[in-house]
């Protein structure tokens, strides 16, 4: 990022390889003409922003600003590797943001990033999209934000919080760092909150059996369920095992902290490119758009009732296309479609199909000629929102149908359809589907 200027970005800056891509940005590469400095530009196109987006990329501007910290992504600031343990410029990044008076809410290995490919690169917090400014010590209700297994116990009680939670996520974060796995973890989400309000995780043989006792002091002092009691930010780099870094006994897992965080950070970029082939290409497979945040409850991000507003949303008008579809109304199917809609389907023998003229030939021929009730079903729907104007449905599309001889039938179909609002109305734009045909053959 650079700060506003009047003159063009190419004047003062040449642009090189991309680096990374979300939904609505591009991260590329470009280096300062007069000074020769390399800087990692974020490109987003603010025509396809919502004014609640604009308002969050203001904010995140504006406390990336306000932080100015070797281990924190900034404007103007690089940071060759050196040889402090990760957990040191975690927390030295940590005490620096709450100097300042900004809660990052969200900390989590897929938000540390690492400089280089180098054997001993530096760690850089990233993303604020969730941060908020706080008055010194204040405590309060800022609303229940960030990701499941990261959560601390004041934020599930939805009580007043403050800057213990990023402490909390830091505990969890070094837990990680050390044997690979998480303290808390359940595949059922409430179980999971249980685990974290109770406080419930242990040090299991064989693998902390080398982690040395300071260590595991650390932690117990992040993850105390109390935050008044819990260690700050500038306690926890005065800790023993924090301050005697340079001791074998500290940094005997310095390398394998950098490679769970290189495995992170290749999640974290498969995640994006997802995203972006999704919204861009539009031709992808079903198997990938299987990715989906409620899938994966350790790592995505909560979000508050709004969220699961427009989740039941885009199930919601999911179902009014399916029930157009089972009633032969081409009309209304239009209606809800964009008319460049792409799909793959079985009837298409593999092909993208762009259009309406194709599914309008089944609609004429054999849907509005249908007079034999069909029932469908949508089970297990997994909504992925993609900013404010977009979102992927996946889900399993279940069709009772009566056959030719008078016969109850059932087919089944994995099928993918990815929304793109426009003036306030959702349209499909693309369509998956594998398995038997949406629209029975009889």
């Amino acid at each position: 990022m650079a700060t506003t200027t009047c003159t063009r970005f190419t004047d003062e800056y040449q642009l090189y390889e991309e680096l990374g891509k979300g939904a609505f940005s591009v991260v590329r590469r470009c280096v300062k003409l007069s000074t020769g400095q390399e800087y990692a530009a974020k490109i987003i196109n603010t025509k396809k922003l919502s004014a609640r987006d604009h308002q969050k990329l203001e904010r995140e501007a504006r406390i990336c600003r306000l932080l100015k910290h070797h281990n924190i992504v900034d404007y103007y600031h690089t940071l060759s590797s050196g040889e402090c343990c990760v957990i040191f410029q975690i927390l030295e990044a940590v005490l620096h943001c709450h100097q300042m008076g900004v809660v990052h809410r969200d900390l989590k290995p897929e938000n540390l990033l690492l400089a280089s490919k180098c054997k001993n690169a530096a760690v850089k917090l990233a993303d604020f999209g969730l941060a908020i400014e706080v008055q010194g010590d204040q405590q309060a209700w800022f609303g229940f934000a960030g990701t499941p297994g990261y959560l601390s116990p004041e934020v599930l009680r939805k009580e007043a919080y403050g800057k213990p939670v990023d402490i909390w996520a830091c505990g969890v974060i070094l837990y990680i760092l050390l044997v690979g796995y998480p303290p808390f973890w359940d595949e059922d989400q409430h179980k999971l909150y249980q685990q974290i309000k109770a406080g419930a995780y242990d040090f299991p043989s064989p693998e902390w059996d080398t982690v040395t006792p300071e260590a595991k002091n650390l932690i117990n002092q992040m993850l105390t369920i109390n935050p008044a009691k819990r260690i700050t930010a500038q306690e926890a780099l005065k800790h023993p095992w924090v301050c005697q870094r340079s001791t074998v006994a500290s940094m005997m897992h310095r390398q394998e902290t950098v490679e769970c965080l290189k495995k992170f950070n290749a999640r974290r970029k498969l995640k994006g490119a997802i995203l972006t082939t999704m919204l861009v290409s539009r031709n992808f497979s079903g198997k990938l758009l299987g990715y989906d945040e409620s899938s994966d409850s350790s790592n995505a991000t909560v979000e508050d009732e709004e969220m699961k507003a427009r989740k039941q949303e885009i199930i919601k008008i999911t179902e009014q296309l399916i029930e157009a579809i089972n009633n032969g109304d081409f009309e209304a199917y239009v209606k809800i479609c964009d008319h460049g809609l792409t799909c793959f389907e079985p009837e298409a023998l593999g092909n993208l199909v762009e259009g309406m003229d194709f599914h309008r030939f089944y609609f004429e021929n054999l849907l509005s000629k249908n007079s034999k009730p069909i029932h469908t079903t949508i089970l297990n729907p997994h909504v992925h929102l993609i900013g404010e104007e977009a979102a992927c449905i996946a889900y399993i599309r279940l069709t009772q149908y009566v056959d030719g001889q008078g016969r109850p039938r059932s087919s089944q179909s994995e099928e993918t359809r990815v929304w793109h609002r426009r003036d306030s109305k959702w349209q499909n734009v693309h369509f998956h589907c594998s398995g038997a045909p949406a629209a029975p053959l009889q």
